[in-house]
């Protein structure tokens, strides 16, 4: 091949239009790309996530759906001051864009209140530890309840007036009542409780005394 057969190309129009073509195409090739993935994604098509806080959950819903957005009840928890079955939070947040059709994680507040397991405090703690533990479990707690034992020693925890069992399972914050020691024992409470006025015999001529000792 000659040195003139080998330049001959540059002669050919065809290469030069081809060679303007390239990034004619690759323009359009970036630009149709770019439509695909907004179409795709549905760009511009945002939307506020409304506020739903503590409305009833079916309310929630229907807000939702009103606004493009899907709700999806996923967690619950026990909020006692709060109604059974409303929105305590959800994800993503209040006034964030999302796209339509987003789904909304939803937090509920239970319907039922759960059940905690009661610590083991009787006859395992004093007085002073028994409240400790029962109020950081969240419990709330009545006068106590005394019996015949040792002073401030714990013998035993009551709810509605029931003795409860050993880790038995209550429903979390009831109120409950301590049973604790008084610091007196049973045999001392039976002597309070025993009359010791005893009679003491009278004589014929109605004088008290010593006993007849005329047998000497």
């Amino acid at each position: 091949m000659t040195i003139k057969e080998f330049f001959s190309f540059r002669a050919n129009r065809f290469f030069w239009l081809n060679i303007l073509a390239m990034p004619v195409v690759l323009i359009i090739g970036v630009f149709a790309t770019l439509r695909w993935l907004d179409a795709y994604t549905r760009h511009g098509e945002a939307v506020i996530v409304p506020d739903v806080k503590h409305k009833p959950v079916s309310e929630a819903l229907r807000t939702l759906e009103a606004e493009g957005l899907q709700g999806q009840v996923t967690d619950s928890t026990y909020v006692k001051t709060l109604p059974p079955g409303c929105v305590l939070d959800y994800n993503p947040p209040v006034n964030q864009k999302v796209k339509k059709g987003r789904i909304i994680y939803l937090t509920v507040n239970t319907q039922n209140v759960p059940l905690m397991e009661l610590p083991d405090v009787a006859d395992n703690s004093s007085l002073r530890e028994a409240e400790a533990r029962l109020l950081a479990a969240g419990f709330k707690l009545m006068p106590n309840d005394t019996v015949p034992g040792e002073k401030d020693w714990v013998y035993g925890v009551k709810l509605a007036g029931r003795v409860l069992g050993q880790r038995e399972k209550v429903p979390q914050g009831a109120y409950l009542t301590i049973v604790v020691g008084d610091g007196h024992s049973h045999a001392e409470m039976q002597m309070d409780t025993t009359d010791i006025s005893t009679p003491i015999p009278v004589d014929e001529a109605g004088e008290t005394g010593a006993a007849d000792e005329s047998w000497f």
